[in-house]
């Protein structure tokens, strides 16, 4: 009796034990089941969220596995190629070429012919990017290129209005140049016509006013003179300042280099300003170092950038004011020039709009103190014609300074002259 319960004991713990196990067993399918439940839906969730990316692109996409098989494609495809209703799960490379080539996408070619070809070479020209002409007019651009496994990925790109902006953009340059040459021959022609009569005006008047073949009885006529021939000379001004810009802006700008010393082209600028600046009670301050700075620059380009810079600073000086020109080497290889005066200023929006041709800092600047607006974009153009830059800082009733930096290194070693800076500036 003792034997039998203590047998009825162990196959009682080992039912417990199995069940226990087998619970367990079930326990940990269970929770696997679930989490295969889940990766399932994510698989799906993120196939879906593929499908919804590949059809809403933009762009037509395909992709053929090396046996010319078409496994991937979207509506965009179907709608460039103008393919409805012929593409599925079997359809092939080969079917889609026997339409195009069929309804004449590719020209007047033989039809099969064209697809053998076309099949030969689409596995063997990649990756490629080419450009074709639907039917009805569309400009497509496929790109393709090559996958794993022999595959071969197309995306299809409707370029039509591309092409049509870049037609319209090539259309307004030449519109643009042709225009441009119009105003360069303009101009020369003007510069003919007005210049030739304006140096006789001026000669005329001048002989006339010394009175170098009898005097002139009334006194009056004298004054008169004088009205003409400074008047000439200022529209003789005008038309050169109008010639320069054009050159400038056509890039037909001529400079013949030579050693330049700076501090005696900038004395030379400030003697001929000298009665201007009296006459409005300007003093002009020159700062120089003692070491004479020498550039490989045009001379009379040069003059000319300091006459208008020095010109503005003291006709847009205040009475009892200075300008102050400074020029010095920052660094080895760099020329500094500064023209600073402490007059009317502008703001930032005035100054941009001085740099433009024929541009005024103020409505009323031209109505008080004259000029033609082609100062600043003259000097601005001469200076980048030396590879340098034009810098302009101001605050309206506070003045205004002009920062050009002129380049020495590669001006010192071109072509045309291959002497060292040291050699010029000993002789």
């Amino acid at each position: 009796m003792l034997a039998s319960l203590v047998v009825f004991a162990a196959l009682g713990s080992a039912v417990v034990a199995s069940t226990l196990f087998a619970a367990r067993a079930l326990r940990r399918e269970g929770r696997a089941a679930a989490r295969a439940r889940v990766r399932a839906a994510g698989l799906e969730g993120r196939v879906a969220l593929l499908d919804s990316t590949l059809e809403n692109i933009g762009e037509g996409l395909s992709v053929f596995d090396r046996d010319g098989r078409l496994v991937i494609w979207n509506s965009r495809m179907v709608e460039l190629l103008d393919l409805s209703g012929q593409i599925g799960p079997e359809t092939t490379l080969r079917d889609i070429l026997r339409v195009q080539a069929g309804r004449g996408d590719f020209g007047e070619a033989d039809p099969e012919t064209e697809v053998a070809e076309r099949l030969e070479r689409f596995y063997r020209e990649v990756p490629i990017v080419k450009e074709r002409v639907t039917p009805i007019g569309r400009i497509l651009q496929m790109r393709r290129r090559p996958m794993p496994q022999g595959r071969v990925l197309t995306v299809y790109s409707d370029i039509t209005e591309v092409k049509a902006s870049e037609r319209r953009l090539i259309q307004a340059r030449s519109q643009a140049e042709l225009a441009n040459r119009a105003k360069g021959d303009f101009l020369a022609n003007m510069s003919h016509e007005l210049r030739t009569p304006l140096n006789a005006i001026i000669g005329f008047s001048e002989v006339i006013a010394n009175e170098i073949f009898g005097p002139i009885r009334n006194t009056k006529y004298v004054e008169y003179l004088k009205d003409i021939h400074d008047s000439s000379l200022h529209l003789l001004s005008i038309i050169n300042d109008v010639l320069d810009m054009a050159k400038i802006e056509a890039g037909r700008i001529e400079l013949c280099k030579e050693a330049v010393n700076i501090g005696v082209i900038l004395g030379d600028a400030v003697r001929m300003l000298e009665k201007r600046a009296a006459a409005s009670n300007v003093e002009l301050v020159t700062e120089l170092p003692a070491d004479d700075i020498v550039l490989w620059a045009d001379q009379r380009a040069i003059k000319q950038v300091l006459l208008n810079l020095l010109a503005n600073a003291v006709k847009f000086s205040n009475s009892n004011g200075r300008v102050y020109t400074r020029g010095f080497v920052e660094r080895p290889g760099s020329i500094i020039i500064e023209v600073e005066d402490h007059g009317i200023g502008m703001t930032e929006e005035e100054l941009q709009r001085a740099l433009q041709p024929f541009g005024q800092a103020k409505v009323v600047t031209t109505r008080n103190y004259g000029g033609t607006g082609l100062g600043l974009p003259i000097t601005k153009g001469l200076v980048e014609a030396h590879h340098g830059t034009l810098t302009l800082t101001s605050r309206s009733g506070e003045g205004t300074r002009v920062r050009i930096t002129l380049p020495m290194p590669d001006a010192w070693f071109t072509p045309e002259r291959e002497s060292s800076p040291i050699a010029i500036a000993a002789s």
